[in-house]
C-alpha cells in the first residue's frame, strides 16, 4: 500500500510539474524590456537593449544599426513589456517614454492603454498632445486614422499641456494664465483666418519669443552694459523713469522709451513711468509682446500678423522683429534657430509650416 501511494504522488508531481512547465507565460510575466536602443550610442558584446517592443543582446562592438539591424550583430532576446492588448486587437510594443528618441514607424503603448505609431522622427513627444508626430495604432492592423488638433476650452488655439510642452524649461514668471490673460488686448491675434492660419500664427509668435528669450528663461536683457543705451532723449516726453530704466523685458525684449510709451499708450498702462510692471506683471508682458507681433513693423514692411495672415511666411516675422540684424545673410543661425523652432511648434500644433520660412 505504501508503494501505491508513492506512485501515486509521484504522478501527481510529474503532472504537476509537466503542467507548470508548459503552461503559457501571461501579459503580466512578460520581460521586462531593457534601455532603450539609441544611434549615438556605442554597444559591445553583452549590452542589451530594447527596440519596438523586443530586447536584444549585443554580440561584439556596434553603433548607429539599429536592431534587428543586418549584420548578425544584435542576438533577439524576445517580447518585452506589457503584453495587454487594447480592445479591438492584440499588441506587443513598449510602453511610451518621454525623452527617448523614437523613429517613423515606431509603435508605443501610452500610459492610457491605447497605441500609437510615430508619423514623424521626435524626441519622446506626447502622443496624445504631438498629434503631428503621432496617430492612434488599432492593433487588428487597420491603418491608424489621423486626430484633429485638440482644441482649448479657453479658446486659445494652443492648450496649457502644448504650452508646457513648448517651453518645459521655462521661468515660472511666464505663465500660461497670463498669456491667457492677454489675448483680450487684441482679439485678432491667433483668431484670424482658417483653423491652420491661426495655429500657424501662434506657433511663429511662440518660436519668436522662445528665441528672444532662451526658451522663456530670460525676463529681462542680460547685457546690463545696454541699459543706458535705451533712452532717447530727443523724444518730447523723455525718460522720466530714468536714462537706464528701458532695456529689453518681457517675451519679445520690449526696449526704447519710444516703444514703452507706445505700448503704454495703446494697452492703457503707465510703462513709460513704470516700464518695470513688464517684468513683475506676466499679463503686462505678454501683452507688450502681442502689442508688438500685431502693430509694429519694425524692420520689416509689414507686422508679424499680416505676415502670418496674409501668406507672407513665417520669415516675415523674422524681418520685423531683427531682420535688419539677420536677414538677407546678416546672421543665418539666428534665423536657423527661429526656423527650427517654429518647425517644431507647428508639428505640436499638427499643422504644417508653410512657405517662406527665411529672410
Amino acid at each position: 500500500m505504501s508503494r501505491l501511494r508513492a506512485l501515486i504522488a509521484l504522478v501527481a508531481l510529474t503532472v504537476a510539474g509537466g503542467l507548470m512547465a508548459i503552461l503559457p507565460s501571461t501579459a503580466a510575466s512578460a520581460a521586462a524590456c531593457a534601455t532603450p536602443w539609441q544611434s549615438s550610442a556605442v554597444y559591445t558584446g553583452g549590452m542589451q537593449v530594447s527596440h519596438n517592443g523586443r530586447n536584444y543582446q549585443a554580440k561584439w562592438w556596434t553603433q548607429n544599426e539599429a536592431p534587428p539591424g543586418t549584420t548578425g550583430v544584435w542576438q533577439d532576446n524576445g517580447a518585452c513589456g506589457t503584453t495587454t492588448p487594447p480592445p479591438g486587437g492584440t499588441c506587443n510594443y513598449p510602453n511610451w517614454a518621454a525623452g527617448t528618441w523614437y523613429a517613423t514607424g515606431a509603435i508605443v503603448r501610452y500610459t492610457n492603454g491605447l497605441y500609437y505609431i510615430a508619423e514623424h522622427d521626435n524626441p519622446g513627444y506626447d502622443p496624445i498632445i504631438s498629434t503631428w508626430y503621432w496617430d492612434p495604432y488599432n492593433c487588428s492592423g487597420t491603418p491608424p486614422t489621423s486626430s484633429p488638433p485638440p482644441t482649448n476650452p479657453g479658446g486659445f488655439v494652443v492648450t496649457e499641456a502644448q504650452f508646457n510642452q513648448m517651453f518645459p524649461g521655462r521661468n515660472s514668471f511666464y505663465t500660461y494664465s497670463g498669456l491667457v490673460a492677454a489675448l483680450s488686448a487684441y482679439p485678432a491675434f491667433a483668431k484670424s483666418g482658417s483653423a491652420t492660419v491661426q495655429r500657424q500664427e501662434a506657433a511663429a509668435f511662440l518660436a519668436n519669443v522662445h528665441h528672444e528669450t532662451g526658451g522663456l528663461v530670460y525676463i529681462v536683457e542680460q547685457n546690463t552694459a545696454n541699459y543706458p543705451h535705451y533712452c532717447d532723449a530727443s523724444q518730447s516726453y523723455g525718460c522720466p523713469a530714468g536714462q537706464a530704466a528701458y532695456y529689453g523685458r518681457g517675451p519679445i525684449q520690449l526696449s526704447w522709451n519710444f516703444n514703452y510709451n507706445a505700448a503704454g499708450n495703446a494697452l492703457g498702462l503707465p510703462l513709460l513711468t513704470n516700464p518695470w510692471l513688464v517684468q513683475t506683471d506676466a499679463a503686462v508682458a505678454w501683452k507688450t509682446g502681442i502689442w508688438y507681433w500685431m502693430t509694429q513693423n519694425g524692420p520689416g514692411t509689414m507686422t508679424p500678423h499680416n505676415a502670418m495672415v496674409n501668406g507672407a511666411g513665417f520669415g516675415e516675422t523674422i524681418r520685423s522683429i531683427n531682420g535688419s540684424i539677420e536677414c538677407n545673410g546678416g546672421n543665418p543661425a539666428q534665423v536657423q534657430s527661429r526656423v527650427t523652432k517654429y518647425q517644431q511648434f507647428v508639428g505640436i500644433l499638427g499643422v504644417p509650416a508653410g512657405n517662406n520660412l527665411y529672410c
